[in-house]
């Protein structure tokens, strides 16, 4: 009974509909008429009557509004319409406008109306809803039947597809009588599309249960009645709206699931999701849908996902077949030309007008679409070669294939740009997963072949897929550089980068993971070639650009130029760099990195490239990595024991020297960021060279861990000195911001240095480490006489050169290894060359410290008046007072008799002498008790120039 009532309801909505839409035309043709017929009597009046004036003008609108508003009906409302629409026209003609344009603009508008809630509940929820009611409508009464037994199979399957035909061809008919107004207005719950798509779920169930359920038809009828209806679905959803494509790509998904086959043939299944998916992108295409698409690309990959992860083993071919058609299809059929794709209706345009030109790039038109397609296909071809999954054979070449088509979607348009970036990623990351499961993992592990030979792929596939990875991006970028570098720089920018990165990475991997690191040809000939093709273009480039450059636009072309070519000149020497590695070793390969790197600087002589001294200092970054990796640069075993004149010495002394003249050749340049980087650096290597040259000399020609002796700390403690002299030189000659911090730096670390290695870690007086047989030219005398002469040499030299606090702590470092000299060469004068603290002090030896630290505190009272250096003075005071703290509370309880005596007496004796002296000053000044003057008189502060 419900079944009847639902088709009788069916037939009323249905003449219902038809003759409410003849009335409504009916009455729509009625409105034309009268508006035409208004329209001519005003234009015959206009021309009758003489024009109204301005004031008139202002004013008739207003009044007529404010009397007639809520007197005029609908047909006044169009009359009114009809005098403002004439007015308008005139208004326009006065001032020198097309009148006729801004009437059919007028005119042609459409008038906004806000979506209500009537609207929703009562024109669209009860269209979806009746859909699904008819739809299950025909499910029940199927049901009804079969549990009532009234009708044989045949004949319920018979009236169901009628059922769904007839739903179909109501869904046409109603599409071909149905008002534009309504179709405009309700395009989301049209209720054609609503009936086809309830006609189409039923005829998909029916072909289901004849096969599924009752049997009568074989696999293959089956497949074929459900492709068939599903491609009519799509079809039809050019007619109907994406919704409806959604649902025939559902049921094309659904498909392959419904009809399933004891012997899968995985051609028949991805050669017809390919069908589906041509079908529902053409479709999406007509009707620039984006939603459709991205879930067709979705639901292509889920089903790749399954096969491959679900089939073992499984067939790749067909896979790749069905990537290759997707891929085609998002680069030519939809989005497609990217460049139409960029004038996309509405906001988009307002949008992309006020954005960036790289959040253009990466916010392109319809990015869904391509974005879906690009993670599908990067996804299925890194399973390829993914050891999670097993294939008949291993498909290295499907894998090259995928990735190589993505990257020439990529290439192809400015608006796919995500393909492009997939692709680099897929290169990568699949040349690292075939590099690891090739002969490598066999050499690191022998017992893997045996536990899984299916997964170890030959080092020379893997080393060809790589390199032809490698080759196939270094072209791309070319070509992509050599199109588009005009008209869409940040595309080429973005295509230059990866020309440089992917080539380097693959090359690399496959290098480490399969090359031979004595000597491999195929390596290094490919780097070779990649670095001089690199070159070679971007040499081109320029020349191109040089011919053919706008002089009005030479500003931002010339930028754009040079960052792409930079991109392209790294990629050239990372190239060359593992060309090098590849047919070269040991302080051979050192030497030439070094040397091609300083090429690219000596290159600026004839080439004003920006990038050139850059790729000097990335030289200098891959030989600290040598360095670090191999401080010995031949090896240990095949280091020479000889002082100096080793490997050593033209391992670091050679690139420290090229550094250096770069950085020579850079003096006058503009660059300065550059120019400093490079000063910086090359200081850096000069004392590199210096200090492993000493350490290996006073090692016993032995580059190890161990802690380094005091004499060792010296040479390096020396080295920090003379070098922050030499900042302090170059700065006065060429003022540049790496000599003055640098030299600074270099300062304060042997400062730091001397409190934490000469007076702690390293002192003889703590780690019994023997001064020498010889005394005064000891241990002692390189250990701190010597740099405390250098110290107070260097404070003397930056009095007017640096900071007045920089310049004290160096006079003060000075002192203070001046009184750690003299007191330990009175422990060695007392107890020999021995000095450790175990020993303990004698009383002649605790007199003697006092007599000293008394002479040395004078010595410096006398340099600091005489230099004029209050810091020295300052030190002397402290010294004199450390003295009489001594005096009053060591030797006071541990001297006797004449030594106690002699010591207070030597104390007072120097006390007064210091007075004596300060007097003398101040009363030769005639400013004796004016502390200020005096102060000033006795020297000025450190860091200022004499007068």
């Amino acid at each position: 009974m419900l079944e009847v009532i639902a088709f009788v309801a069916f037939a009323m909505a249905l003449a219902a509909f038809l003759g409410g839409r003849k009335t409504a035309e009916r009455l729509e043709a009625e409105i034309i008429s009268l508006r035409a017929e208004i329209a001519r009597l005003s234009e015959r009046q206009t021309a009758v009557e003489p024009a109204p004036s301005r004031a008139d003008e202002a004013q008739a609108p207003g009044t007529i509004e404010v009397e007639d508003e809520g007197k005029e009906g609908p047909w006044s409302r169009a009359a009114r319409g009809a005098h403002e629409e004439a007015g308008a026209q005139e208004q326009a003609e006065d001032g020198g406008r097309d009148g006729q344009v801004a009437a059919a603009a007028i005119a042609e508008a459409p008038t906004p109306s806000a979506e209500s809630l009537e609207s929703r509940i009562g024109a669209q929820w009860p269209v979806w809803v009746g859909g699904l009611a008819l739809a299950l409508g025909g499910y029940f009464l199927v049901q009804y039947s079969i549990d009532a037994g009234l009708l044989s199979p045949t004949v319920r399957l018979t009236l169901a597809a009628a059922f769904g035909l007839a739903l179909g061809i109501a869904g046409e008919v109603i599409r071909r009588r149905a008002m534009p107004t309504i179709a405009d207005r309700f395009r989301h719950a049209m209720i054609p599309g609503v009936l086809t798509a309830a006609g189409a779920a039923t005829l998909f169930g029916v072909v289901y249960a004849a096969h599924g359920i009752y049997g009568f038809i074989g696999t293959a009828a089956a497949f074929v009645l459900l492709a068939l209806i599903s491609l009519v679905t799509v079809a039809l959803s050019l007619l109907h709206g994406q919704a409806l494509a959604g649902l025939g790509l559902l049921a094309s998904l659904l498909t392959p699931l419904f009809v399933s086959s004891d012997e899968p043939r995985p051609w028949v299944l991805f050669g017809f999701l390919s069908i589906a998916w041509l079908a529902t992108l053409f479709a999406s295409r007509f009707r620039q849908w984006t939603v459709v698409p991205t879930l067709a690309n979705a639901g292509l990959g889920l089903w790749g996902l399954a096969y491959v992860v679900g089939v073992t083993p499984f067939e790749a071919l067909p896979v790749t077949f069905a990537l290759l058609v997707m891929i085609a299809g998002v680069g030519l059929i939809w989005p497609g030309g990217g460049e139409r794709a960029e004038s996309a209706p509405g906001a988009g345009r307002a949008d992309a007008a006020a954005a960036g030109p790289w959040e253009r790039l990466f916010a392109p038109p319809y990015a869904a679409v391509t974005v879906s397609a690009a993670i599908a296909a990067t996804v299925l071809a890194l399973l390829f070669v993914s050891p999670a999954v097993t294939a008949e054979r291993f498909p290295v070449q499907e894998f090259v294939v995928v990735i190589a088509a993505l990257a020439l979607v990529g290439a192809l348009r400015a608006t796919v740009v995500y393909p492009a970036l997939f692709a680099a990623f897929g290169a990568i990351a699949g040349t690292w997963s075939l590099t690891a499961l090739s002969d490598v993992l066999a050499y690191l592990d022998p017992a893997l072949p045996q536990l899984s030979p299916e997964v170890v792929v030959p080092g020379s596939t893997a080393m060809l897929a790589a390199m032809t990875l490698a080759a196939l991006f270094v072209l791309i970028s070319s070509f992509v550089l050599d199109r588009r570098l005009g008209t869409h720089s940040q595309f080429a920018i973005l295509w230059a980068g990866i020309g440089g990165v992917v080539p380097n990475a693959v090359l690399a991997m496959s290098f480490l993971m399969t090359g031979k690191f004595a000597f491999d040809l195929s390596h290094g000939f490919a780097g070779f070639i990649g670095g001089l093709f690199l070159l070679a273009f971007v040499e081109w480039l320029y020349r191109r650009s040089a011919e053919t450059r706008d002089m009005n636009t030479r500003d931002m072309n010339t930028r754009d130029m040079d960052i792409a070519s930079g991109l392209l000149v790294a990629g050239s020497f990372g190239l060359f760099v593992i060309g090098l590695h590849a047919w070269t070793d040991g302080l051979a390969t050192t030497l030439a990195v070094a040397l091609l790197g300083a090429g690219y600087t000596f290159a600026t002589r004839a080439r004003s490239w920006p990038v050139l001294p850059w790729i000097t200092v990335g030289s200098a970054i891959v030989v600290l990595a040598r360095i670090a990796w191999e401080p010995t640069i031949v090896g240990a075993g095949n280091l020479s024991t000889t002082p100096v004149f080793n490997a050593l010495l033209p391992g670091y002394g050679i690139p420290a020297l090229l550094l250096v003249a770069s950085a020579y050749l850079l003096r006058a340049s503009s660059a300065t960021r550059v120019r400093n980087l490079m000063q910086a650096l090359a200081s850096l290597f000069v004392l590199l060279t210096l200090a492993i040259l000493v350490r290996h000399a006073m090692n016993g020609g032995v580059l190890d861990s161990s802690v380094p002796t005091l004499a060792e700390q010296s040479i390096y403690t020396l080295l920090a000195i003379g070098a922050s002299g030499i900042f302090m030189t170059l700065d006065t000659k060429s003022p540049s911001p790496v000599f003055r911090y640098g030299g600074m730096a270099l300062g304060a670390l042997s400062m730091l240095s001397v409190l934490s290695a000469h007076l702690a870690g390293l002192n003889p007086y703590f780690s019994g480490e023997l001064l020498g047989r010889i005394p005064v030219f000891d241990l002692l005398f390189i250990g701190y006489l010597l740099p405390g002469v250098a110290y107070a040499g260097l404070a003397w030299y930056a009095r007017d050169k640096r900071p007045w606090p920089y310049v004290a702590a160096l006079a003060v470092s000075g002192a203070v290894l001046a009184f750690a000299w003299a007191s330990l060469s009175v422990r060695r004068f007392w107890q020999g060359e021995n000095v450790a603290d175990w020993r303990g002090f004698l009383q002649g030896e605790t007199y003697t410290y006092s007599v000293v630290w008394l002479v040395l505190g004078v010595s410096l009272l006398v340099a600091g008046s005489r230099f004029h250096a209050k810091s020295i003075r300052i030190a002397s005071a402290v010294l004199v007072f450390i003295a009489v703290l001594k005096v009053f509370l060591i030797d006071m309880s541990n001297l006797e008799g004449f030594l106690r005596a002699l010591s207070f007496i030597g104390l007072g004796g120097v006390l007064i002498g210091i007075g004596l002296f300060y007097q003398r000053i101040l009363s030769n000044t005639g400013n004796g008790g004016r502390g200020d003057a005096g102060a000033a008189t006795i020297g000025p502060d450190e860091g200022t120039s004499r007068a």
